[in-house]
């Protein structure tokens, strides 16, 4: 239990934090991952790689730090942690070596003289005040879908029943149950876990259901990255027939229910969830719906023809497409920027906004909705990987 003397001391430590955070988690990361190869699966390499997950953690610690006497200012940073946790299997186990590393770092990168006993202190309760509330809530949900009809914890074996090439660079595979029963109901902008083995190392990765629940199997749309060891791996080794380990659905990135004019924009393969988000709002035959996609070419455009064939079936649905490159067979050409999307908005500017697709992409759909009147509250979007400052 943390005392108010402990809190006034993790406070204390915000302006090191603002300054040396990154620093700090780098160096927890290269601790654990060096001592600790139970957890390494966990983690993406190419995010420890780029920087981008130590710079994660980084911001999330300082918020933390922050908000320690009031965590109700963490906003949605707690729900992401546990739904990543959730789609990833991280237990109750994996918390004492998260905390040993990160006390240790903490001393090792501060230093003696400023990381003293009482520094320590303080943060090691208040590290297990978090790890305690992570904990009982990834439990929740974990049971959550244990007990959800179709639903189940751990992993669950999946076949490959069909592998479709969607674009040059984006292939879907349909994921039935070895088992034979029914599929749990994921919501629209959920994604699943995949466990598999590489070159005898286990990996494990999130990625997006394209497709709306149906009770019998599930979709994924996978690009393959030239540095995606994962993605490669199911590009060029995984075939139907092939079975998969699967965690169940996770993730707060979901579309809500509403009466609002719906736009959906997409960058790349950020068309997955936004797919899934698609076909659930034209179920509703008087809501407006814009789809907006981005791409570098027509070629690399995934589910064009399915998104045609929608917009002929319901009227209330408008799409737009912008190419990086020059193709009469777009709506735009060049990069999304403000202009664009003031054309293809609804004209109201009270509407409902998911946006998904690579970082500055996305930070500048973000800028552009909010200077062309979007409510923020009512423009909503989520990260690939690590989450970052949307500047």
């Amino acid at each position: 239990m943390l005392t108010e003397s402990q809190r006034a001391i993790v406070k204390a430590t915000v302006p090191l934090l603002e300054t040396g955070g990154e620093a700090l988690t780098t160096h927890f990361y290269r601790i654990m991952l060096a001592e600790y190869p139970q957890v390494r699966p966990l983690f993406n390499q190419a995010h420890q790689a780029s920087g981008d997950q130590p710079r994660a953690l980084a911001n999330s610690v300082l918020m933390y730090a922050k908000n320690i006497d009031r965590l109700e200012g963490l906003g949605n940073l707690p729900a992401q942690i546990i739904n990543k946790h959730v789609s990833l299997q991280v237990l109750p186990e994996h918390y004492p070596i998260v905390g040993a590393c990160l006390l240790r770092a903490i001393r090792e990168v501060l230093g003696a003289q400023i990381a003293t006993d009482e520094v320590l202190a303080a943060w090691g309760a208040a590290y297990q005040q978090l790890a305690d509330i992570l904990i009982g809530a990834e439990e929740q949900a974990y049971r959550a879908n244990e007990e959800q009809t179709g639903g189940w914890r751990g992993a669950r074996a999946f076949r490959v029943a069909r592998k479709v090439r969607e674009s040059s660079e984006i292939t879907s595979f349909y994921l039935t149950p070895v088992d034979g029963q029914t599929v749990v109901a994921h919501q629209p902008g959920q994604y699943i876990g995949l466990r598999l083995s590489i070159d005898g190392q286990e990996q494990r990765r999130n990625y997006s259901l394209s497709a709306g629940a149906n009770g019998r199997d599930l979709r994924i749309s996978v690009k393959r990255e030239a540095d995606g060891l994962v993605s490669r791996h199911l590009h060029d080794n995984i075939g139907e027939g092939d079975v998969l380990d699967v965690f169940p659905p996770a993730g707060a990135f979901t579309l809500q229910p509403g009466d609002k004019p719906l736009v959906l924009i997409s960058g790349g393969v950020g068309i997955t969830p936004t797919l899934a988000m698609l076909g659930e709002a034209l179920k509703k035959n008087d809501r407006p719906v814009h789809f907006i996609h981005c791409a570098r070419n027509k070629a690399a455009h995934a589910f064009r023809d399915t998104v045609d064939t929608l917009a002929a079936q319901h009227p209330q649905l408008q799409r737009f497409y912008c190419y990086e490159q020059a193709d009469e067979s777009a709506d735009g050409v060049g990069l999304i920027d403000q202009e664009r999307l003031a054309e293809w908005l609804p004209a109201t500017r009270d509407l409902d906004a998911y946006f998904l697709g690579p970082k500055p992409f996305m930070a500048v759909v973000k800028r552009s909705l909010k200077a062309l009147g979007v409510p923020e509250a009512q423009a909503r979007y989520e990260f690939f990987g690590p989450a970052a400052a949307l500047n």
